[in-house]
């Protein structure tokens, strides 16, 4: 099942920023980057649905508290909007440092302005999406226009935001009047717009501005009836499901790992969070493995050690079996419980250096039926015979390559 992890990172401004990570089961298609509404919060609903229904379609999103919002840490009266997009960057830096850089940035509302100016500073990014977004930072202005004699004379007031308080500052609002429609018109990623023609908070005009503004490639969807928060789930997710169907075309399905390469006989392992969490595919079926958590792990699938002894446990319950009913024998059921003896990471520090151990696989085997002593004895001698007991204790030579994976990619 999809994985959420808790992360958190320096901003700009040198304070904690606390972000939310969700990953899907398989490898990521790529990593999105969320930028939340004006004042909101990573945890909006509109934030985490669009989220979570993105991790659907199998990618990666991160989305986190803008300084002094959230849990993040930091004054927001000393924040802006050059102060958000400074922190997008850092949350970009974070993803490229410890997964992948984002391929994709969206942004709701004064968020969405944000990402069109952060992604000259994200290189990787391919596309951009805009959702309820002014276009420019200087829209938000409206919210504390009775406020604004008050900010010139004192240099801060009180306001009100959705039935919270805030300080807006006076450099806040030189900030948002030094901003400007320019970026749109030096943005090289593709553009997809998303706006309500009833949103009563920005109104749709904003999108046309951005849209006239904005060069080729750029797309418009209309989000219908949906409020400014699309507070209904439903337009969350319709919203979702459309940036995945567009940013398919601009992710190339060769970056992912897939299954489709592997054939019959071959086992393809690639990592899904770059520490223990790994995809493996053979031909025809997928699973995950990982280590426990007390070991850095988030124990999402069986430990290598742990599928040594399925490999083993499998094979001697398949072997029996055939033997069994090839004799005609009254086997009704064969289990088989099995440990091993060693902890795979303290083995593993010492991999290389370390004194030889033998390894020991204790298997406890019972078998159900009317069967004799003989015919119990029989079995036994045929479990030592499975292929993958005769594998392991036989002369195995393991044979490594080595493939350059930037040539593969390429």
């Amino acid at each position: 099942m999809p994985e959420r992890k808790k992360i958190q990172f320096k901003g700009a401004s040198g304070d904690t920023l606390a972000g939310l990570l969700e990953l899907p089961d398989l490898a990521p298609r790529a990593y999105i980057l969320f930028a939340h509404c004006f004042t909101c919060g990573k945890d909006i609903a509109a934030a985490s649905r669009i989220s979570r229904q993105l991790v659907k379609h199998d990618f990666a999103v991160l989305r986190f508290d803008f300084t002094g919002l959230g849990g993040s840490d930091g004054d927001f009266a000393n924040t802006n909007f050059s102060s958000n997009v400074e922190d997008l960057v850092a949350a970009a830096d974070y993803l490229r440092r410890e997964y992948q850089a984002p391929r994709l940035l969206i942004g709701h509302s004064l968020g969405g302005t944000a990402v069109l100016r952060a992604t000259q500073s994200i290189p990787e990014s391919a596309g951009v999406v805009t959702i309820g977004s002014p276009a420019d930072a200087s829209h938000v202005s409206h919210l504390f226009s009775s406020s604004m004699q008050t900010i010139a004379d004192h240099g801060e007031a009180q306001v009100n935001l959705a039935g919270r308080q805030f300080t807006i500052n006076r450099q806040f609002l030189d900030d948002i009047s030094n901003s400007t429609t320019q970026e749109l018109r030096e943005l090289e990623d593709a553009l997809l717009i998303m706006h309500s023609p009833v949103d009563s908070i920005v109104p749709i005009q904003e999108a046309e501005r951005i849209y006239q503004a904005a060069k080729h490639p750029k797309s418009f969807v209309s989000l219908a009836d949906a409020d400014h928060l699309l507070s209904k789930s439903q337009d969350a997710a319709f919203a979702a499901d459309v940036i995945a169907a567009w940013a398919q075309q601009l992710i190339p399905e060769s970056i992912r790992q897939t299954k489709t390469s592997i054939e019959a006989g071959e086992l393809s392992v690639s990592e899904i969070d770059h520490r223990f969490k790994l995809d493996i595919h053979s031909d025809d079926h997928h699973w995950l493995a990982d280590e426990p958590s007390n070991v850095g792990g988030s124990n999402q699938g069986p430990d290598p050690y742990e599928l040594l002894l399925a490999s083993v446990g499998a094979c001697t319950a398949m072997t029996v079996r055939m033997y069994a009913d090839r004799k005609q024998w009254p086997l009704d059921d064969v289990s088989i419980v099995l440990r091993h003896r060693r902890d795979h990471i303290s083995d593993c520090e010492n991999c290389e250096s370390g004194p030889r151990q033998i390894d020991t696989i204790d298997r406890e085997i019972s078998f159900a039926g009317k069967l004799s002593d003989q015919q119990r004895s029989r079995l036994l001698e045929i479990a030592d015979k499975c292929p993958v007991h005769r594998t392991l204790t036989g002369h195995l030579q393991i044979e490594t390559v080595h493939t350059d994976a930037n040539t593969k990619e390429a």
